[in-house]
């Protein structure tokens, strides 16, 4: 894939439904009774992988472009997967399912693609293990394949060490299937679209601070579910809109869910133009319109309680802060480690080749901006978030810029080059 610089963007971007709420609609739908109906699903890799999961145990998914209609069949109605589960690409799928695995009357195994196969999938096991699971790394080196033989579970409550929705909703679908009540306290807040959707769905879920809890064997009943567009593809945009100068982009339909919405706080900390429009709630969730305009960049600290936030938008922020006048400190990150790739390591690299004065730490990246960048080679290692970063960086930076493996970007964005042409 290359890309040139560009010297205005204009227009308006419909971007694709939330990639964590398409996920966890299909999951909940499944286990529900009757029909949910889901508007604006993203058609990725990821979610596709989730879809492909609960039809081999039985589920019948009706696809029509973005609309799905799940035909589910309670809490106890999943059978035996004919064969392996496979997840694809997807952290998402596999830690959430996986708590749904553990309560069931069967085996499973699931496994996915090299990336799955490297990452940490011990900080799902230990909790599940402590609730009675038989769940166990298939090489036992804490990552997929995970053979999972369904049984019993123990209410439990649970201090995770890690801010991570995956950990919590797998811990929380777990409860469903326990014989007490089940709880998670996290060390900050991670997104919270399981407690929000699950309560919708008929589960006897609350949230007190950083602890959530739910209560065993609820009547789920299916629901019809609007998914927001993602404001982790939304960001690409707003970065784009904010460094290619004379650029107005109209986003439309943006979630802007506040344990999700760092990238917002951090854009207006750096003196990012942008107007929240429209604002409205769609399916329990917050959503607007963003108005943005290119803006002079300023560094900023970017640290503690916001990073779980924005964690999977820190490559565009990199991006952003290499543009900006003066230095920005990423911190608090570490968990930028065990994503697609090292992101700390990816983005460092491919700033670095563009001219960027970039230094990597153990938990983040110190960033000092306003050096001029030029077109590179850049090497996406297969990592959505990387490519759709760095297309950006290339309308902002002088001459052709080429991204290796840039078609990545259909995990989560399969239209996302054509929705940046038309602008």
């Amino acid at each position: 894939m290359k890309l040139h610089t560009k010297t205005a963007l204009k227009g308006e971007v419909t971007i694709p439904g939330d990639k964590s709420i398409s996920h966890r609609s299909i999951m909940f739908g499944a286990i529900a009774e009757g029909t949910t109906e889901v508007t604006h699903f993203l058609e990725g890799a990821d979610c596709l992988s989730t879809i492909s999961c609960f039809q081999k145990m039985g589920i019948e998914i009706q696809r029509n472009k973005d609309t799905v209609l799940i035909k589910g069949k309670g809490l106890h109605g999943l059978s035996a997967p004919t064969g392996i589960l496979d997840v694809g690409n997807s952290g998402t799928t596999t830690r959430l399912i996986s708590g749904i695995l553990a309560g069931q009357p069967f085996s499973s195994t699931l496994n996915g693609d090299a990336s799955i196969q490297t990452r940490p999938m011990k900080r799902i096991i230990e909790p599940l293990t402590q609730m009675g699971a038989d769940i166990k790394s298939e090489k036992n080196n804490g990552c997929a394949p995970l053979i999972i033989h369904g049984h019993t579970l123990k209410g439990i409550s649970y201090q995770s060490p890690v801010a991570s929705a995956q950990v919590k909703s797998c811990v929380l679908l777990a409860g469903l299937y326990a014989d007490d009540k089940t709880s998670v306290t996290e060390p900050v807040l991670s997104r919270n679209h399981t407690e929000l959707m699950l309560s919708a769905f008929g589960a006897d879920i609350t949230s007190n601070g950083t602890t959530a809890s739910i209560l065993p064997n609820p009547h789920l009943t299916g629901q019809k579910i609007e998914v927001p567009g993602d404001i982790s593809s939304a960001a690409y945009f707003i970065a784009a809109g904010l460094l290619v100068p004379n650029s107005e982009i109209l986003i439309k339909n943006v979630g802007i869910n506040p344990t999700r919405n760092g990238i917002l706080k951090v854009a207006y900390a750096m003196g990012g133009k942008i107007e929240e429009l429209n604002k409205r709630t769609v399916s329990g969730e917050p959503v607007c319109d963003l108005l943005v305009r290119s803006s002079n960049l300023h560094g900023t600290v970017i640290e503690g309680d916001i990073i779980p936030t924005l964690i999977d938008e820190i490559p565009v922020i990199a991006v952003m802060a290499a543009f900006a006048d003066g230095t920005t400190t990423i911190k608090d990150a570490a968990e930028l480690k065990v994503k697609e790739t090292n992101r700390i390591d990816t983005v460092t690299e491919n700033l670095k080749v563009m001219g960027c004065d970039i230094s990597p730490t153990d938990d983040g990246m110190i960033i000092n901006g306003g050096k001029p960048l030029h077109g590179a080679t850049i090497h996406s290692y297969l990592d959505h978030r990387i490519a759709m970063s760095f297309a950006i960086a290339a309308l902002a930076a002088e001459g052709e810029t080429e991204i290796i493996d840039g078609e990545c970007v259909n995990i989560s964005y399969p239209g996302f080059y054509q929705d940046l042409e038309r602008l």
